[in-house]
């Protein structure tokens, strides 16, 4: 084995390491609860949510790109690694894998959501993919989960809805619990939605972590990372506080957003537990960084490009007739996201 490939353990700063565990955990809490704490607060304007929301979407694409496909390719395309893993471009091919499985999950998700519903009675308007499964904070004050995005099919239930203020008047207890069914089955769809992207941010928080635990340029990397963390938390706590949730399941956000901020210190618990045996230059560990990189970076990809841009300003029609102005804001707030992100990369 060359001396690349050889075990190189950072072992000074061990106090500064273990320290490192509840400093990343304090940071990673804050920025990703201080959006769901302040989404209840009448002080803070619409336009700072907004801006963290998107920023927070410019965030997790980067983060897609070069903070786990780019790695992705160095791990898997190692000089460590011998036989078939030097025959093939495995990153792309596991990222590629990735988007096809959340596709194929979220499509299988919807038909069946939709097939349970239909027993109940109820069926959602699908006249736009930004309509009931994909209620964002954004238009929380302009589109509400109100009852008449809901087709009720009951001879039973008695409606007048009042078209031009979209305002429903209904007397039957029957369709208050209807009604209540379909506020439920949106918000298990919302939360699914949510859940993959975190699923992918938390499989590259335990990676960082344990490279964190065991490099030898642990001052620098850790100073980028706290960053990191905290801005990819800005990213999830947006999207957890723009869950329209019923009161029963509204402690999902923090309990999310928990299990978010201790991923990374795990991975540094982790890495200063094996370090004196573990070799991150080794063959097994870079195959294992590199698939769940890849992985993780098609998870995001899908989530960044598809629900968080797509589903929110391309084929939202209510974004698509804003004004220039607030377009070109949000664009902005995009990019830069991305930009700091990107600029982390150089780093990390």
């Amino acid at each position: 084995m060359s001396d690349d490939c050889s075990a190189d353990n950072g072992t000074t700063r061990t106090g500064l390491r273990i320290g490192s565990i509840f400093i990343i955990l304090v940071t990673s809490l804050i920025g990703t609860c201080l959006p769901i704490f302040l989404r209840s607060s009448s002080f803070v304007p619409r336009w700072a949510f907004e801006f963290a929301k998107f920023f927070g979407s410019g965030v997790i694409i980067a983060t897609a790109f070069i903070h786990l496909l780019a790695p992705a390719f160095d791990e898997l395309g190692s000089e460590c690694l011998s036989g078939t893993w030097t025959e093939y471009d495995w990153a792309p091919a596991f990222a590629m894998l990735a988007v096809y499985c959340i596709f194929f999950a979220e499509v299988a998700a919807y038909r069946i959501g939709s097939a349970k519903l239909a027993k109940l009675n109820i069926q959602y308007n699908t006249s736009g993919p930004h309509d009931e499964f994909h209620t964002h904070p954004s238009n929380i004050h302009e589109h509400s989960t109100s009852p008449q995005n809901v087709k009720i099919n009951s001879p039973r239930v008695e409606k007048n809805l009042d078209v031009e203020n979209g305002l429903s008047t209904e007397t039957s207890s029957e369709s208050d619990t209807v009604n209540q069914m379909a506020s439920k089955s949106e918000a298990v769809a919302q939360l699914i939605a949510v859940a993959v992207l975190e699923f992918g941010v938390i499989l590259h928080s335990i990676i960082i972590g344990l490279t964190l635990a065991v490099n030898d340029q642990f001052t620098i990397l850790f100073i980028v990372i706290i960053f990191h963390q905290m801005f990819e938390g800005l990213g999830l706590g947006s999207r957890l506080s723009a869950l329209i949730l019923p009161r029963s399941v509204a402690w999902s956000r923090y309990a999310a957003a928990v299990l978010y901020s201790i991923c990374t210190p795990i991975g540094v618990a982790v890495g200063l537990g094996v370090r004196e045996s573990y070799n991150g230059n080794g063959i097994a560990a870079n195959i294992t960084s590199g698939i769940l990189d890849a992985l993780s970076a098609g998870i995001l990809l899908y989530t960044g490009l598809v629900e968080l841009l797509g589903h929110e300003i391309l084929f939202n029609p209510r974004m698509m007739k804003s004004s220039n102005l607030r377009l070109t804001y949000i664009f902005v707030c995009i990019l830069l996201g991305s930009g700091l992100m990107a600029l982390l990369g150089r780093w990390a």
